[in-house]
């Protein structure tokens, strides 16, 4: 009997794979694997074995309240990772993950570190094992201690406020400071019963220089490499890449250039140079130059740098060292897919590993055999551990599945693809979910789904927002490419960059249009959707036609002009795109949905989260008040407790109860009903 997943409770409950790590003998695979937790109200995480040669079952390591994540592996083969687990061996708290150990041999795990303001980003040196790693600590304390003292006192004094002196003060979901990330360095536990080395603080005072940043070390561990942000004017941040000596935290800058962002860094195996990405936001206005990013190839001693794809158009998006140093093994949107490509370090030269439909993520090329590992997604399948048995290109880089920790999921219906031409003759695709039974005998409503982003691609799974729900309901789901989508070149990013709205608009319309002239399609019952930039396009959609039954807008831009003077967790993001507001309003307004609100008829159902900072409740509330003041037909799901993209299991299931319902009211007729929790 087949599962019926797409149900959105059970849809719920399926175990999500989050990650994948190589051992350095190639004969273990661990992933950090994402389930229910007993009583159904939030999820756990905990690691996972996956056998590389796919026979054995997958296994269990680690179970917990708190959960597991973070593994990496030291060169013994222990397996180091972050929780908030109690330690049988100590009184102290567990508000704060811990570092901790399971032995290669296996056995109980142990804690091995512990510091206040817990474990964030980490990464191990190849071949001696020094282990480097970021933690928050409050500004001028000088040790675990003294940071410990220094949280105590503020929360016996019932002090909750921060003083900023730069930006941003927020991020996504968080609030940031007063604790500040720092960069230390330590040895690897060096007998069965000892912890981490003694840490050394490479970073006593780094500002918010650490903040999203995730270290990378040489094989010797004598040196750590950075991203390390810093003021560049105007409220603005740009990051360097930066070396720091492991022992003395004496610093030098890598890369930096103005106009550009440098992160992500991997060290080369042999410990000679550093791949890593290298972003530019491009001239604002509808005339600048787009946006572009990069593969920087470094050399560690000298800073000598050079771009590794300066004779492709692509968009990176992960990439790694090939065990010898020769190549570059790295992912990047492709036509709406996320390949594997593999660069020559001396010469450029571009080779195309994987050639299916597949996006790939967590690339872990074996040190020997040649074989890579990763995690595979597409439109009808989620990510999924698979093996590459030869990274050189040779065999065309066929996945072969390994055996998950979830079992594989047969979706309720059949994944096309749509391509048509723009009214500019610009070619737009899309991928297109039609539900089981489509046919010109009974052609399915259809349901525009527009992405994020906007310099992204809608060209792989996702657990948040996921097209089966509704075909399993009996809607085909139109999954777009517009202007601004990357995967496609300079010139679809240029075409719609600093006016979003009328260029976007058009490319879906489009292919909207080529989509609801398939026989197997109704073409009179439609409904428009989108989430973050998705939701920003629905509401334009909303003002500039009443072709569809039906919008859906969640996290989305409503007013330019309030948005992007400061509302939002990074405004310079907005200014990068459309140049000051305060210099340039025209542009916002030309840009902003709100413009258009008086235009609006078609029914809205309007989803916010109070905990949203890049898109604030203020955008959702205004746009909820435009509505209802002009008597449109509408509804506002309000989230008090989440943030851009709803993810508590509750919360998330009455999201698509919510949506189903709308669009069942609305699309096909039926009588309106609320979810029974709501």
């Amino acid at each position: 009997m087949v599962r019926t997943w797409y149900d959105p409770e059970e849809y719920a409950g399926l175990r999500r794979v989050n990650g994948l790590v190589l051992s350095p003998d190639g004969t273990r695979l661990i992933a950090p694997v994402s389930e229910l937790k007993p009583d159904g109200a939030a999820f756990t995480t905990a690691l996972w074995e996956i056998d590389p040669a796919g026979e054995a079952e997958p296994r269990r390591l680690t179970r917990s309240a708190a959960g597991e994540g973070g593994p990496a592996f030291l060169p013994d083969g222990s397996l180091l990772f972050t929780s908030a687990r109690p330690d049988p061996d100590s009184t102290e708290s567990a508000d704060t993950p811990a570092l901790w150990l399971l032995p290669a041999g296996g056995g109980e795990a142990r804690c091995v570190a512990r510091r206040p303001g817990g474990f964030g980003a980490l990464a191990v040196a190849r071949d001696a094992g020094t282990v480097a790693y970021t933690s928050e600590s409050l500004p001028g304390t000088a040790d675990a201690e003294a940071d410990a003292l220094a949280r105590k006192a503020r929360k016996d004094a019932g002090v909750s406020a921060i003083l900023h002196e730069s930006s941003p003060v927020r991020s996504w979901d968080r609030d940031l400071g007063p604790a500040l990330p720092r960069l230390f360095t330590a040895a690897a536990p060096a007998g069965a019963d000892a912890g981490l080395g003694e840490s050394a603080d490479l970073t006593p005072e780094p500002g918010a220089a650490l903040f999203g940043q995730a270290p990378d070390l040489t094989p010797d561990g004598g040196t750590v490499v950075t991203g390390w942000t810093v003021p560049a004017g105007r409220g603005v941040q740009r990051e360097q890449l930066m070396a720091l000596d492991a022992a003395t935290g004496e610093r030098r800058v890598l890369a930096a250039e103005p106009g550009y962002d440098f992160g992500a860094p991997a060290v080369s195996p042999d410990g000679r140079r550093v791949a890593a990405l290298r972003d530019y936001d491009g001239e604002p206005g509808p005339d600048g130059a787009t946006r572009e990013s990069t593969l920087w190839l470094v050399d560690l001693d000298t800073g000598e740098g050079r771009d590794l794809l300066a004779a492709h158009d692509l968009w990176p998006r992960e990439h790694v060292w090939t065990p010898d140093s020769s190549a570059v093994l790295f992912t990047a949107d492709y036509q709406g897919r996320c390949p594997v490509f593999r660069v020559e370090a001396a010469t450029g030269e571009l080779t195309r590993l994987t050639l299916d439909d597949g996006t790939y993520t967590r690339l872990n090329p074996a040190r020997s055999g040649g074989a890579l590992y990763a995690l595979r997604d597409s439109w009808d399948e989620p990510p999924t551990p698979v093996r590459i048995d030869d990274a050189s290109g040779a065999d065309g880089g066929n996945p072969v599945r390994l055996r998950s920790p979830e079992a594989p999921l047969e979706v309720p219906g059949t994944l096309t693809e749509v391509e048509t031409e723009a009214d500019d003759g610009t070619p737009v695709r899309a991928w297109l979910v039609l539900p089981a039974g489509a046919s010109s005998a009974s052609p399915a409503p259809l349901v525009l789904w527009v992405h994020g982003g906007p310099y992204m691609s809608f060209n792989g799974w996702s657990w948040r927002w996921n097209p089966w729900l509704l075909a399993a309901r009996g809607y085909a789901v139109l999954l777009p490419d517009p202007a601004l989508s990357t995967g496609y070149g300079r010139e679809m990013r240029r075409r719609a960059r600093a006016s979003w709205g009328e260029r976007t608009f058009a490319d879906l319309m489009a292919i909207t249009d080529e989509a609801a002239a398939r026989d197997d399609v109704d073409g009179t019952r439609t409904a428009a959707m989108g989430g973050s930039f998705g939701g920003y396009m629905a509401n334009w959609i909303a003002g500039h036609t009443d072709r569809f039954a039906a919008v859906v807008t969640h996290a989305s831009l409503w007013a330019l002009d309030a948005f992007a003077a400061g509302t939002t967790d990074y405004p310079a993001a907005w200014t990068a795109e459309f140049g000051d507001p305060m210099e340039h309003p025209e542009r916002y307004r030309a840009a902003s949905p709100h413009s258009s609100a008086d235009r609006i008829r078609t029914p809205m159902l309007v989803i916010h989260g109070d905990k949203d900072y890049r898109v604030p409740i203020g955008e959702g509330l205004r746009l909820w008040w435009d509505l209802i003041s002009r008597e449109v037909d509408a509804k506002f799901l309000y989230f008090p407790d989440e943030n851009h993209w709803v993810l508590t299991p509750g919360n998330s299931r009455i999201w698509y109860e919510t949506v189903l319902a709308f669009l069942d009211h609305h699309v096909l007729g039926k009588e309106w009903q609320r979810p029974a929790l709501l």
